[in-house]
């Protein structure tokens, strides 16, 4: 054990602590500080779950079966999709169980305790049951026991209750772990270490919570059972058919490949660069992102609750007003109380704001009483005589002439921090009891001081363009209703109204839910109570973003759909939070929320071209296989998907451009996607139809160029002597001249989604962006040039291009334009189907 011994002060009684052997052996007996145990799930479990899911693993068998027929091109095809979202899936999780694993309330600095009737220095691990360790100003308490005799410390408990003033603790009193010491030094003993801790328990309690998956997660998920469903039922009747039908058993298996590749997986390796994207951009203005959905989460958010205390404010305090009493000059009484502050040891907010603002000079000091918050005020002796600072009910008994309670009522009704400073009417007068405890003497007032608790930058503006979009606002404080309910007005909120959280005690749900929905600013709230309050909000159906910095606000951050923490706080609210802002500034929000409304937009737009590009080759699979004509699809040709879709639906969803989040996303989808799917369909099945049956007849003359038969044998891997071959050589021309049109018309689509001027604006309005149109452009360009490239036709299982193909192709290409231009004009899906009840009309439509 690294040990360094920082004194030799011995330690009377008992307080002399543990022996370094009586130590051993406790931590030998599992009775140390033992951090609380790390996520549950193993590397090897989480590896294990995203790799052999049921799909990665009906696609390792049909890679396995392909293999070993010598299939490998398609092959790699057929299982290179689910390896890429596997791989995506796990290392997710594994940042996210490293990030949880991290994840501890307690400063990894080391403690004092006394071993050997000596003051020592050790890691917080080294802690055991029985230790007694040494307190003082500025450390962190790390295990929860009573302060030892003789001991008065004053603990800031802010991060765990939320309360900003420091609590005495007397012998006796327990500290609690994760508060600090900001006044006093004593001793404590270890009574609860380790996994009993309050600050483990917290930290088990965020760890146990999970994120919420967003509403476009949920549409995504919905969309791909629905379409595994269809694909399932689709695969029984066309492996029926063919095992009727006497099918090979390659033809089984590419049948089987192609099938499962309808399941648009490619949605979800989509998601997850947009998210990553998103929370770069946002991590560059302010918000570090550390659940990549929380980005898109943030477009959902319709009410935000926030703590005070270091989330709208800075946590300092600056003067606002220096009110002389009795007929004093104004300067006087400023320089008087400026001096007390200077000359104060035991320094804290106030005295600070007072030093910064008010002139004055140190004093050499005779005796003090330092501020506490059992005391509520201090005072100061010098040769001038006595200094008081405190609270106005305190010091209201001991003051001579009129009450104060105008002057001071009327700047607590401004959310003020109302002190009065005084002078004690006897010079000579003593600060201290027989017994030594502390009393005021009697006193003169000087002045009324106020004190402002300081707005964080853009406070108001932010919160201006929060409800400016429909965004309610919620503050939720530990601290007074009253002076949370003026601060909230200061930040441009109607604080009117406040509710106390005793008031919350004993509602019912219903009840609660009346009460929150009803009101804005909320005080002396308990961090149990925070979370009930976000269950309440959740329970109305709102979409809740936490915002807090305290350990106290940490069961809440996971409460709400989206959790954000400021850096400056507790390191347990940081990590369980889904956004962080690294600059402490709620302005960094606005930008965030901005970036999840662009990757909903982009995100909406791949999913038209996904399932567009899903329900074509279903249709195409259905129509072609009824009509007896083969199989239209090798694994191979899908793999052309990743240019005709994965690439375009890439650079769509990283151009794309905040919009609100569209109610009625799954309707308008289907009236994209249904005559899109059934046009393209329409006119794939017949381009493949006419060159099966032209192919399968022969050529007029009844012979077949020698070169052509070699170049067709090598293609299909069958000889031309086999009584298949005809059959094949059918098969490979017809699904050339099928994926051929099928990828340029895919590449036109994206001109329907995003209009370069009003020739293809029958879908949407042209919006200007003239980048769409390029990228086009250059996927036909490289298309049309990789098929007169071997190595490209080679690897996608087509023939070389040739005049029929185009022939027929570019006809049907004009007549797919005339009727999809049609159908989308003139809604005639719309008017089919009465579509129209589903989703009202999109304003932004033509």
């Amino acid at each position: 054990m690294d040990v360094h011994a920082t004194g030799a002060t011995a330690v009377r009684g008992a307080l002399q602590g543990l022996s370094q052997q009586e130590a051993d052996a406790r931590r030998r007996r599992g009775e140390g500080n033992t951090a609380v145990s790390r996520s549950s799930r193993s590397y090897a479990q989480i590896l294990r779950t995203n790799v052999f899911s049921s799909f990665n693993l009906v696609l390792f068998g049909i890679g396995v079966a392909l293999l070993a027929l010598g299939r490998v091109n398609d092959a790699v095809v057929s299982v290179g999709l689910g390896l890429v979202n596997a791989a995506i899936s796990a290392v997710q999780e594994i940042r996210a169980k490293r990030k949880l694993d991290r994840l501890q309330l307690l400063s990894r600095s080391t403690v004092t305790v006394v071993r050997d009737t000596r003051d020592v220095q050790v890691p917080p691990e080294e802690v055991v049951r029985g230790d007694v360790l040494h307190v003082r100003p500025g450390d962190q308490v790390i295990v929860d026991g009573p302060v030892l005799d003789g001991g008065r410390i004053e603990a800031d408990e802010s991060l765990l209750t939320g309360e900003s003033d420091a609590q005495v603790k007397k012998s006796g009193d327990d500290l609690l772990s994760g508060s600090f010491c900001v006044g006093g030094e004593g001793h404590q003993l270890a009574r609860d270490v380790g996994a009993a801790s309050y600050a483990s328990r917290l930290t088990a309690d965020a760890r146990r919570a999970s994120t919420d998956t967003t509403p476009l997660q949920r549409r995504i998920a919905f969309v791909v059972r629905l379409v595994i469903c269809l694909v399932v039922l689709m695969s029984g009747a066309i492996l029926a058919q063919a095992a009727l039908e006497g099918f090979t058993l390659v033809r089984v298996v590419q049948t089987t490949a192609v099938l499962s590749g309808l399941v648009p997986y490619g949605l979800f390796f989509l998601i997850a660069v947009a998210y990553t994207v998103g929370a770069a951009k946002s991590g560059g203005r302010g918000a570090l992102v550390q659940q990549v959905n929380a980005v898109e989460s943030m477009s959902n958010v319709d009410v935000v609750c926030t703590d005070k205390t270091g989330t709208l404010t800075t946590g300092r305090l600056s003067l606002a007003e220096v009110v002389p009493l009795g007929g004093r000059a104004a300067a006087d009484v400023e320089r008087l109380v400026g001096s007390m502050a200077r000359s104060t040891a035991a320094a804290n907010l106030t005295t600070s704001a007072l030093a910064a603002a008010l002139p004055g000079d140190p004093c050499p000091v005779r005796e003090e009483i330092p501020f506490s918050s059992s005391l509520r005020w201090s005072a100061v002796r010098t040769d001038d005589g006595v200094v008081v600072l405190g609270a106005p009910d305190v010091l209201a008994p001991h003051l001579s002439g009129a009450p104060l309670t105008g002057v001071v009522g009327e700047r607590v009704a401004q959310g003020l921090r109302v002190l009065v400073a005084a002078r004690a009417a006897d010079p000579l007068a003593p600060l201290r009891d027989g017994t030594g405890r502390p009393r005021l003497p009697a006193l003169e007032p000087l002045a009324v001081v106020a004190l402002a608790d300081e707005l964080r930058p853009q406070v108001r503006e932010t919160i201006g363009r929060f409800l400016a979009d429909g965004v309610a606002v919620k503050v939720v404080s530990g601290d007074d209703p009253r002076t949370v309910a003026a601060l909230a007005r200061q930040a441009g909120l109607d604080g009117a109204e406040p509710v106390h959280g005793a008031d919350l005690d004993g509602l019912s749900d219903p009840e609660l839910d009346t009460v929150v929905a009803r009101t804005t600013v909320f005080g002396r709230i308990a961090p149990e109570q925070k979370e009930r309050l976000v269950g309440a909000l959740r329970r109305q159906g709102r979409y809740v973003a936490m915002l807090g910095d305290g350990v106290n606000d940490a069961r809440a951050l996971k409460a709400a759909q989206v959790g954000v923490a400021m850096r400056s706080g507790s390191a347990v609210t940081r990590d369980v939070a889904d956004i962080v802002l690294t600059e402490d500034s709620l302005a960094a929000l606005v930008p965030a929320r901005q970036e999840g409304r662009r990757i909903i937009s982009g995100i909406a737009t791949s999913m038209q071209v996904f399932l567009a590009r899903v329900a074509t080759q279903g249709l195409v699979i259905l129509a072609v296989t009824m009509l007896g004509l083969g199989f239209p699809y090798s694994p191979a040709q899908v793999g052309l998907t990743l240019l005709t879709v994965g690439l375009p639906t890439l650079f769509l969803t990283m151009w794309a451009r905040p919009e609100p989040p569209d109610r009625h996303l799954l309707a308008n989808l289907g009236r994209f996607v249904i005559p899109a799917a059934l046009v393209t369909a329409a006119a794939g099945v017949a381009v493949y139809a006419y060159h099966y049956t032209s192919l399968l007849a022969g050529p007029p003359s009844g012979e077949v160029p020698a070169d052509f038969v070699a170049r067709f044998e090598d293609w299909t891997g069958v000889s031309a002597d086999d009584a298949g071959f005809s059959e094949a050589v059918a098969t490979i021309g017809a699904q050339t001249a099928l994926s051929t049109f099928v990828s340029y018309a895919a590449f036109l689509l994206l001109l329907f989604l995003k209009p370069p001027s009003r020739l293809f604006a029958s879908w949407t309005r042209p919006d200007g962006d003239r980048r769409p149109a390029v990228l086009v452009a250059v996927l036909v360009a490289t298309f049309t040039a990789g098929l007169v490239m071997p190595w490209f036709t080679g690897y996608f299982g087509l023939t070389d291009a040739a005049e029929p193909v185009f022939a027929t192709v570019l006809p049907a290409l004009v007549l797919w334009f005339v009727v999809l231009t049609a159908a989308y004009r003139f809604r005639l899906l719309d008017r089919a189907l009465g579509l129209a009840l589903l989703a009202e009309p999109d304003t932004s439509r033509r």
